[in-house]
């Protein structure tokens, strides 16, 4: 890889807007956003940006040299993940459900085929845990581990308690904040919260929870 990172990032919500507005910011010149695949390119997102809704124009971009993934789609998020480390691209990930139904898999494709696969984003990442325990506590025996997982949750729970808000209307300011995921049952069901401990859990235990028996009717689309 050059010395200069040049991303092709997937998704411009709250995340993937960050991120750009994050490089405008500090003006860097070692790390730029190429390209920026949306799903609705009629959307006006006020930036000067090289939008596209093909994938394929990141991909076949000789010019990028790092793939970022920031969508809610877990299929989706999956093939462009694989698509990337099959091209040996390093590729960054928060998407905490595609992860905790294929990690295993991931890590194997990582390995085979010598590239990265990031994705401290995914689980408790302003912390971080997953780093944490990879450089910290790799040698470590570990009984549990305890924490607060959900952040909307907790939000939501502490403007009930605290404010005495009704639950609507702390339901209400978390989506105008941004905190809760575009489907609010992955946060307030505690489907978000268990594809954090699978993820955790691999790297705390060496043990991976298979997740993909679970019912249809109850695991979220």
């Amino acid at each position: 890889m050059s010395k200069r990172i040049k991303i092709g990032l997937f998704g411009f919500g709250t995340v993937g807007r960050g991120l750009y507005e994050l490089l405008e910011r500090i003006s860097s010149t070692d790390v730029t956003i190429e390209r920026i695949c949306v799903r609705d390119m009629s959307k006006n997102r006020g930036v000067q940006a090289r939008f596209t809704d093909n994938a394929d124009e990141i991909f076949n971009d000789p010019d990028i040299n790092f793939i970022v993934e920031l969508i809610d789609d877990a299929d989706a998020s999956y093939g462009i993940v694989r698509c990337a480390l099959e091209m040996k691209l390093p590729v960054v990930t928060g998407n905490k459900k595609m992860l905790a139904r294929h990690l295993p898999e991931l890590i194997e494709l990582q390995r085979e085929q010598g590239t990265a696969l990031l994705y401290d984003a995914s689980a408790c990442g302003s912390i971080p845990v997953i780093r944490n325990l990879e450089e910290y506590y790799d040698n470590d025996l570990l009984i549990s581990v305890k924490g607060i997982l959900n952040g909307s949750s907790n939000f939501i729970l502490s403007k009930i308690f605290n404010e005495g808000m009704t639950y609507g209307d702390a339901l209400q300011l978390a989506r105008d904040a941004g905190f809760v995921e575009s489907n609010p049952t992955l946060d307030l069901d505690g489907w978000d919260s268990l594809f954090k401990l699978v993820i955790i859990g691999v790297h705390a235990f060496g043990i991976y929870v298979d997740l993909n028996g679970c019912s249809p009717t109850a695991y979220p689309t």
